[in-house]
Order: C-alpha cells, then structure tokens, then sequence
C-alpha cells in the first residue's frame, strides 16, 4: 500500500551516557543497602544553601526535617496536577513520558506521606 502523505521529520534523540546513569544509580542502591535506618527526629536541620547565583530564593537554615518533607509533598502534589493537565495534551510517546512523569512523581508523594504519617504528620490536615 502507497502512503498518500510523507513521513514526518524524526525525532532528534538525544545522547545520555548511560553508563554515568548506571553508576549512580547502583551507587544509590549501595548506600540504602548500607546505611542503618535514621529516625526522622534524629536528622539534623537543613543547612542554609543558595540554589544558584540567578535563583532568587534559597534554602533557609534551621528547617526541620518534618516541614522540609511536609513542602516536598506539596510541591510533588502541585507537580503531579500539572503534568496530568499535560497529560490530557499528549499524544503518542509524549503522552507515554508525561504518564511515566506522572507516576515517578505519584510514587515520590506516597512516600514522603507514609514517611509523614509514620512520623504523626497529617500532609492532608
């Protein structure tokens, strides 16, 4: 059968050293196989830290580890409003990588909020 339009232009892929990928990933698995468990109350305070010399905001210091997750879950939840949104703007692999996004950011959330929980958080109250 005779196509009746051309084929579109390809999709430039860009080039990740997957070994670099690798390497931090298994580096990450080493220390949660190695460290012993933390409780939550035992972490110390974020330190001060500027995010960038162009950002205009930064890490304040003395922050504790409960509000600093408590703020992660909220900007996780905004974070995956936003790319359902986007999702519903997709289509093809664009949708399948917003989807994959989606349920990176579900996962990150849901742990953060049993770690809240767990700890006598409420991130919903």
């Amino acid at each position: 059968m005779k196509k009746t339009t051309p084929d579109g232009p390809k999709a430039k892929r860009i080039k990740r050293d997957d070994h670099q990928h690798d390497e931090a990933t298994r580096n990450i698995l080493d220390r949660l196989q190695q460290d012993s468990p933390v409780a939550l109350d035992s972490l110390k305070p974020t330190q001060a830290q500027i995010i960038s010399p162009q950002a205009p905001f930064a890490v304040l210091a003395d922050v504790r580890a409960t509000d600093a997750l408590l703020h992660i879950w909220v900007m996780l939840k905004s974070a995956e409003e936003v790319s359902d949104e986007i999702t519903e703007l997709a289509s093809g692999i664009e949708r399948g990588l917003v989807w994959s996004l989606v349920h990176s950011v579900e996962m990150s959330r849901a742990l953060i909020e049993a770690l809240l929980r767990g700890n006598g958080v409420d991130p919903q109250a």
